[in-house]
């Protein structure tokens, strides 16, 4: 699957270069020239990593980082042209995955990029995810309780992917749908019918409806 790049740059000529790189690097990239544009987007399209400014029109990286933290733990690189310690340490206080100072090599933004993602990869091990008296084999479709095996839809294990994947991010009902059923045109609220079946037969608490909007994944200790 193409991962999606939300890159915040107000440079045009920085934004357009890194745009274009990233896209013949293979990724899927939106961009935003200010943070106020970035907030919008966030709200409303999923994305596996965030290449964000600092110094933005409007809303600054900071701002945008710690608004995006109450929602969402996928990746963030900063870009800036301050060299000095205090900016670098606040980035990684508002929770930061890495920082990248201006002039940059694009090549060396793309390797940050997919350490990145390495890292991200190994921290959701998404293959095989456990809770409590539940598991789920991704790769084999197939999930128990109490070690006693549940039948589950393909769509419904799918579903509780794309869920995992973006943790504590809340996920409209049109991402949903877009992400996982695409050109077919499902019946009115069918994502609801999902999330109560997965509800259901898992006895997952840690599905969170917010209301008027959609789901979220969130994991209760």
């Amino acid at each position: 699957m193409v991962k999606r790049i939300l890159l915040v740059e107000d440079e045009e000529d920085t934004r357009e270069a890194v745009s274009e790189f990233l896209s013949e690097a293979g990724y899927h990239v939106d961009t935003a020239r200010d943070g106020e544009i970035a907030m919008k987007l966030l709200r409303n399209n999923i994305y596996d990593m965030v290449v964000l400014d600092i110094m933005l029109p409007k809303v600054n990286g900071f701002v945008v980082l710690n608004w995006l933290r109450k929602h969402s733990q996928i990746p963030v690189l900063m870009l800036t042209a301050m060299h000095d310690e205090y900016t670098q340490l606040m980035s990684f206080d508002e929770q930061a995955d890495d920082y990248i100072i201006k002039p940059f090599s694009l090549r060396l933004l793309q390797k940050r990029m997919e350490a990145l993602f390495r890292r991200s990869r190994a921290q959701t091990s998404t293959n095989l995810w456990q809770y409590q008296d539940i598991e789920v084999d991704f790769n084999g479709f197939c999930a128990y309780v109490r070690k006693e095996p549940v039948d589950l839809k393909p769509k419904e294990i799918l579903l509780l992917k794309l869920l995992l994947d973006h943790a504590n991010q809340v996920l409209t009902r049109d991402q949903i749908l877009d992400n996982l059923w695409k050109e077919e045109a499902p019946m009115d609220r069918v994502v609801d019918v999902y999330i109560k079946n997965l509800r259901k037969k898992l006895q997952l608490d840690c599905i969170v409806t917010i209301k008027g909007i959609g789901y979220k994944f969130e994991e209760r200790l």
